[in-house]
Parts: structure tokens; C-alpha cells; sequence
């Protein structure tokens, strides 16, 4: 009975990324612009793969998805993030935080099944460029695709799970600017070893796994790269492959910084800098380096302009 009288949490603080009055001005000004871009780039990379058909690749496929995984990624945090900079009690309701973190965590997890899944688009393309079309056929690009989602989630409510069963009782303040499971799991009322376990076992699959795959997918291009005797064409796949690559140490390098530490409570002001990285940053960078400065893409830019 004593354990049932007990007042569970209803709503949550969130601390921000500052407290300074004139630098939350200053960051809202700075993460409006930021999903201004994300979201023009983003929708404008859906719309153009969507109406020419010269982009309908396997290629394209793939960065549809990861631009629609990137837009709804964004507008899971940054609205509510921007909302906060302009007042004093930043609250959110234990719903809210809960639905925020099961919608972050599935395009988080989606997000990283489709970099892996790019790079191995890559690797089918410059490495067996003969057998490419027998390959990566549009059934299995549609697998992969929904592989990517499945996994993420299956991840997401594994993660979400283990994290909201625990009793939240005590202090309602996450030194946070949105609702993550490691600055969650620092209020729970009971031994979090659980939840952290579940954590770090997700985050082998969908980040580490991920992560190998897209190490050697790159291992073997540049082994091919290096026997192509057209310095151009050299070129043109470390252009392509390297901007791929960017994206991918930037993602995996602060999310498994944040996700594999063995002691999730271990959240500090460094943890919400590097968090900005894989929750804003990233899904602006993906529309721009992937395809803005693609050839392929500008030219169907210009195509839909000229049909105006």
C-alpha cells in the first residue's frame, strides 16, 4: 500500500541548453534557421525525387526516406525546443515526453538503418557494377526500406519500454532540451542497471551494427577506388562516398558516444552539445551534402523550374 500512495510524476521540467535570457534569444534565433533549412531541404528532396523520373534509382529511393526520416526527426524535437527558448518554466507533460522520445527514438533508429543501407547501396554500385541491377531490384530496395523502419521501431519501444516503466517520484527537472532516455533515466526512483543494459544492448544492434556494416561497405569502395585508372572517375566516387561518410561520423560518432557509456546517468552540459549533432545538425547537413550538390539533383531542379 505504501509503495501505491506514492505521487508519480505528471510533467517534467526541461533545463534547455541555457538559462541565459539573452542566449536563448540568441539560440532561438540560430535553431529556427536551423529547421527553416531542414525543412525546405528536406521537403524539396522528397518533392523532386517524387515527380522526376529520372531520379526513380535506388539511389533516390534511399535519400527520400532518409529525407522524410530527417524532416520528421527535426519536428519531433525542434518546435517544442524553440517553444521553450521564449518562456520561463519550460514543462512538458508525461505524455508529451513519452510520445516525444518513442517518435525520436524510431527516426533516430530508422535514420541509422538507412545510412547503413545507403553505404551498401554504394558498395553494390562501385564494387559490382556489372551484377547492380540484378541486386538492388525495387523488391529488395522496398525490403530494406521497411527493414529500416521495422528496426527502428523495435528499438524504439524496447528503449522506450524499459525506460517508462520505471517509477518517476522525485525531482521533475531533466538537465536536457528534450526528453532523451539517458537524462530520463537520471530521475527514476528505483536502480536503473535494467534499463541501462537495454540501452546499451539496442545500441549494438541499431548503432554499432550499423556502423560495422558501413565501415566495410567504405573498406571495399576504397579498394576499388584506388584501381580506377580514370582520375575523374576516382573523383566523382570519392566526392560522392566521402560526402556519405562526413554525415556518418558525425551520426554514429555522437550517438554511440551518448548510448554506449556504460553509466547512462552520466548526463552532463557536453552530452547536450553532442546531442545537437545527431538530433538537429544532422538532418540539416542530409538534404545539402547528399543531394543539393548532386549533379543529378540540380539538373531536376532545373528541369521543374523550366516546367514552370
Amino acid at each position: 500500500m505504501g509503495r501505491e500512495n506514492k505521487t508519480y510524476l505528471t510533467e517534467f521540467i526541461l533545463l534547455g541548453l541555457s538559462s541565459d535570457h539573452q542566449t536563448q534569444i540568441l539560440l532561438f534565433v540560430v535553431f529556427l534557421i536551423i529547421y527553416l533549412l531542414t525543412v525546405f531541404g528536406n521537403l524539396l528532396i522528397i518533392l523532386l525525387i517524387h515527380i522526376d523520373s529520372q531520379l526513380h534509382t535506388p539511389m533516390y529511393f534511399f535519400l527520400k526516406n532518409l529525407s522524410l526520416t530527417d524532416f520528421c526527426f527535426s519536428t519531433t524535437i525542434v518546435p517544442k525546443m524553440l517553444s521553450h527558448f521564449l518562456v520561463i518554466r519550460k514543462t512538458i507533460s508525461f505524455i508529451g515526453c513519452s510520445t516525444q522520445m518513442f517518435f525520436f527514438l524510431v527516426m533516430g533508429c530508422t535514420e541509422s538503418s538507412l545510412l547503413a543501407v545507403m553505404s551498401y547501396d554504394r558498395y553494390v554500385a562501385v564494387c559490382k557494377p556489372l551484377h547492380y541491377s540484378a541486386i538492388m531490384t525495387h523488391r529488395v530496395c522496398v525490403l530494406l526500406v521497411i527493414g529500416s523502419w521495422v528496426s527502428g521501431v523495435f528499438v524504439s519501444l524496447v528503449d522506450t519500454t524499459f525506460t517508462l516503466c520505471l517509477p518517476y517520484q522525485g525531482p521533475n527537472i531533466i538537465n536536457h532540451y528534450f526528453c532523451e532516455p539517458p537524462a530520463l533515466l537520471k530521475l527514476a526512483s528505483e536502480d536503473t542497471y535494467k534499463a541501462e543494459m537495454a540501452l546499451f544492448a539496442m545500441g549494438v544492434i541499431i548503432l554499432l551494427g550499423p556502423a560495422s556494416l558501413i565501415l566495410f561497405s567504405y573498406r571495399n569502395i576504397i579498394s576499388t577506388v584506388i584501381q580506377i585508372q580514370s582520375g575523374e572517375g576516382r573523383l566523382k566516387v570519392f566526392s560522392t562516398c566521402g560526402s556519405h561518410f562526413i554525415v556518418v561520423i558525425f551520426f554514429y560518432g555522437s550517438t554511440i558516444f551518448t548510448y554506449m557509456q556504460p553509466n547512462s546517468k552520466k548526463m552532463n552540459e557536453g552530452d547536450k552539445v553532442i546531442s545537437v549533432f545527431y538530433s538537429v545538425i544532422t538532418s540539416m547537413m542530409n538534404p545539402f551534402i547528399y543531394s543539393l550538390r548532386n549533379k543529378d539533383v540540380k539538373e531536376a531542379l532545373r528541369r521543374v523550374i523550366r516546367r514552370q
